[in-house]
């Protein structure tokens, strides 16, 4: 580099760097020497002002040290270019997110940096205001899947002593009558009245279950999952496995929940798409946290990517991370899927 960054250039090149978009500089001894008005600008400056500029005014006190810091590195040959963020301090005194490049130069025969700054100031704002917009999403899907979890507790509850107490009484009526009477026509519709009753006293109770097993309830996730393992297999007529031994972790009801809905997300689109004959479901703790695979001897899964067939798989990630965890997949180890589900044990 030669004088010419701010006089004896030749017309073509200092064209270029005077109308660049991206802003452009030259720092020696720690001071502006050369900035083009794109640069300049950025910080709400001339050009003309920026020249003879020291490189501490040009960002907010808490960069000062670290970006003098840099600009050594560079000098000394430690870190001849070097790219990194830092903030800027505008004229008005509002921060400027900076994102610069820079690499040492000879200038009028002495070290010096020249670099390039982007302003990322507006890049930054959509990114957190993305953020934020994700956070809120989340929240709200926990929230729903609160309401959701809340709602089939009633209704089950509701289901299970109300319906099915009604029918229960239905049917021990039924049976009453069934006893005082002889006639063999009206024990033959007193016979398909009590098949009838607990048919729906059947139906009942494996919809409460549905919706709010209590076996998750009552007695722990382990034999929760082993018992929709067990319908699991009756339904499909695949084979299934629960490994759990020596398992005995406390979780809270939130995060047994969200395990459980996540095994049965998955045993369903096993039982949808794999095209397996047997699940194997293992279950352990290890660290502070838990840890679940799912793994079938089916078709075997691409990703997790979601797509008209796996968006349930994106809700079964979308779950996991409200509680601070993760769901990976892995192919499995006779062909087919793994699924793999990490859940912190506490809140983090």
């Amino acid at each position: 580099m030669n004088d010419g960054m701010s006089e004896g250039l030749d017309v073509p090149f200092r064209g270029i760097v005077e109308q660049s978009l991206a802003g452009m500089y030259v720092i020696q001894d720690e001071v502006f020497q050369y900035v083009n008005v794109t640069f300049a600008g950025m910080l709400g400056y001339t050009p003309d002002e920026m020249t003879g500029m020291h490189l501490r005014q040009a960002v907010v006190p808490e960069m000062q040290a670290e970006t003098v810091a840099n600009f050594h590195r560079r000098i000394s040959g430690e870190m001849p270019s070097i790219r990194y963020t830092t903030i800027g301090r505008h004229r008005n005194g509002e921060p400027v997110h900076l994102e610069v490049h820079g690499s040492s130069v000879l200038y009028r025969g002495r070290p010096a940096v020249v670099g390039v700054g982007v302003n990322i100031t507006e890049q930054l704002k959509q990114q957190h205001a993305l953020q934020a917009s994700r956070e809120r999403l989340r929240e709200l899907a926990a929230y729903i899947n609160t309401m959701r979890e809340e709602q089939r507790s009633r209704i089950a509850r509701e289901l299970h002593d109300v319906v099915g107490g009604m029918l229960t009484s239905m049917k021990l009526d039924i049976q009453r009558i069934n006893r005082r009477t002889d006639d063999p026509e009206l024990k033959d519709i007193i016979g398909d009245l009590l098949h009838l009753a607990q048919e729906s006293i059947d139906t009942v109770r494996t919809i409460s279950e549905d919706l709010r097993p209590g076996a998750l309830d009552h007695l722990g996730l382990s034999a929760a999952l082993q018992a929709m393992l067990r319908q699991f297999s009756e339904r499909t007529e695949v084979a299934s496995q629960l490994q759990a031994e020596g398992f005995e972790a406390q979780l809270s009801q939130a995060r047994a929940t969200a395990t459980y809905r996540i095994c049965q997300e998955a045993l369903t689109n096993i039982a949808r798409h794999a095209g397996a004959t047997q699940v194997i479901l293992r279950l352990e703790c290890s660290g502070g946290w838990l840890n679940v695979e799912i793994e079938d001897n089916g078709r075997g899964l691409a990703s997790l990517t979601p797509t008209g067939k796996s968006i349930g798989l994106v809700s079964m990630a979308e779950r996991a991370r409200e509680f601070g965890g993760s769901l990976a997949s892995r192919p499995g180890a006779a062909g087919g899927t793994c699924l793999i589900l990490r859940l912190p044990l506490e809140e983090h």
